[in-house]
């Protein structure tokens, strides 16, 4: 198995609702480093994953839709704890349609997306 993985990052607001989440439940700030990893078996006729200028330009454009929001305000996350897990759910399923992974042959795509050194989730997907 073949990857290549690129990285940006977003700053995002938000809030939960449930006693679980403790003093998250009021508004905070997040700021995430966001790492895509992109998968196939065998290299391209290119002889590559994924050109990872167009990687790292179709992450930016789906965290630019995100950066500098107040997630409890966009229609899309109305009513949804915005976690860091579903995040990373959000992101992939974004960027897999930005990059048409499937015409392309990816088998499989990671997002992660970490809040620190020491705590990070990602949503791993076939393809």
């Amino acid at each position: 198995m073949f990857t290549v993985t690129v990285r940006d990052h977003l700053m995002v607001a938000h809030s939960f609702r449930g006693a679980v989440f403790g003093p998250a439940q009021r508004l905070h700030g997040a700021t995430f480093v966001v790492d895509a990893t992109f998968r196939r078996p065998e290299l391209d006729q290119d002889n590559i994953v994924i050109d990872i200028g167009l990687a790292t330009r179709e992450l930016a454009a789906v965290l630019a839709e995100l950066n500098y929001r107040n997630l409890d305000e966009e229609p899309d996350f109305a009513g949804v704890n915005t976690s860091t897990e579903y995040l990373a759910k959000v992101v992939g399923d974004r960027l897999v349609e930005r990059v048409d992974a499937r015409a392309r042959g990816l088998s499989g795509l990671t997002v992660t997306l970490s809040e620190s050194h020491v705590a990070w989730a990602s949503h791993d997907r076939e393809l």
